[in-house]
C-alpha cells in the first residue's frame, strides 16, 4: 500500500501507460482520478479498476483546455478534498522531419504534448501547495533526450516537457511547497502508440535495445509508482529513463 489514501490523477489513463498505471496505483491503496479525452476507453478503464476492487472515478477531458483542466481540479478536491500525486501521461505522436512537417501539424504535437502538461502542473501547484505536499510526474520520452530525424515536433515537445519539468521543480522547491516535479522518459514500448510499426519494424527496433526487446507499459508505471510515493521524497527536478539501455549507447 504504498500509495495508501493518496489521491492521484492520472490523465490518458485510457490506454498504455495511462492504464497500467491506473491499475497499479489503485492497488497500492490510492484513489485514482482517471482522465482522457476518449470518454469510451477511459470508462473502459474505470470499469476494469473498479471490477478489481480500486477507488477511481472517471473525468472526460481535454489536456489542452484550461478551463477543463480547472473543472478537473474542482470536482477531485470537492470529491476528496485535496490533490497528492498528478501524472501527465496524455501525449500524441507524429512521425515528420523538421521539412515535411506541417505548422498545423507541430502546433498538434505541441498543444496536447507540452501545453497539457503545461496547465497540469501550473494548476496542479495551486491545488497541492494549500497542503504543503505533492508529486507532479510529467511523461516525457526518451525523444526529450536524443534526437530523431522523422520526429521534429515530437523531439521538440517532449524536450519541453523535460526542461519544464526542472524549471517548475526549482520554483516549487525554492517557494517551500513542499511538491516535487519529475520526468519520466520511456523509451519503445508494446503500446497502442507503438501498434501502428509493421513487425519487421518491431524486430528492427528491438535491435537496437541491449536487453533485446521492447519494454511494456507496466515497467514505465513502476518507476512512476516510485516517484509518487514518499520513498522518492528527497527526488525532484530529476528524469528517470525507462529504456532497456537504448540511450546509454
Amino acid at each position: 500500500m504504498r500509495l495508501k489514501d493518496k489521491v492521484t490523477v492520472i490523465t490518458g489513463a485510457g490506454s498504455g501507460i495511462g492504464e497500467a498505471t491506473a491499475f497499479l496505483f489503485a492497488r497500492e491503496g490510492a484513489k485514482v482520478v482517471l482522465t482522457d479525452i476518449n470518454e469510451e476507453t477511459g470508462k473502459a478503464t474505470l470499469l476494469k479498476v473498479k471490477n478489481k476492487g480500486g477507488n477511481a472515478i472517471f473525468i472526460q477531458h481535454d489536456v489542452t483546455n484550461e478551463e477543463g483542466w480547472k473543472n478537473v481540479y474542482n470536482i477531485v478536491i470537492s470529491k476528496f478534498d485535496q490533490v497528492d500525486v498528478l501524472v501527465n501521461n496524455a501525449g500524441i505522436a507524429m512521425q515528420a522531419s523538421v521539412e515535411d512537417c506541417t505548422y498545423e501539424q507541430w502546433k498538434r504535437i505541441h498543444e496536447v504534448n507540452l501545453d497539457g502538461v503545461f496547465l497540469g502542473t501550473k494548476y496542479g501547484i495551486v491545488a497541492m501547495k494549500a497542503n504543503n505536499r505533492g508529486s507532479i510526474i510529467n511523461i516525457s520520452s526518451i525523444e526529450g533526450n536524443i534526437a530523431e530525424p522523422h520526429l521534429a515536433a515530437y523531439n521538440s515537445s517532449k524536450g519541453g516537457v523535460r526542461q519544464l519539468s526542472k524549471s517548475a521543480a526549482l520554483h516549487c522547491a525554492k517557494s517551500n511547497y513542499g511538491i516535487r516535479v519529475n520526468s519520466v522518459h520511456p523509451g519503445y514500448l508494446h503500446t497502442p502508440m507503438h501498434a501502428r510499426f509493421s513487425e519487421k519494424q518491431v524486430r528492427q527496433i528491438e535491435s537496437l535495445h541491449p536487453m533485446g526487446h521492447l519494454g511494456e507499459a507496466i515497467d514505465v508505471a513502476y518507476g512512476i509508482l516510485y516517484l509518487a510515493s514518499d520513498e522518492s521524497k528527497f527526488i525532484t527536478g530529476t528524469e528517470l529513463i525507462i529504456d532497456g539501455g537504448y540511450t546509454a549507447q
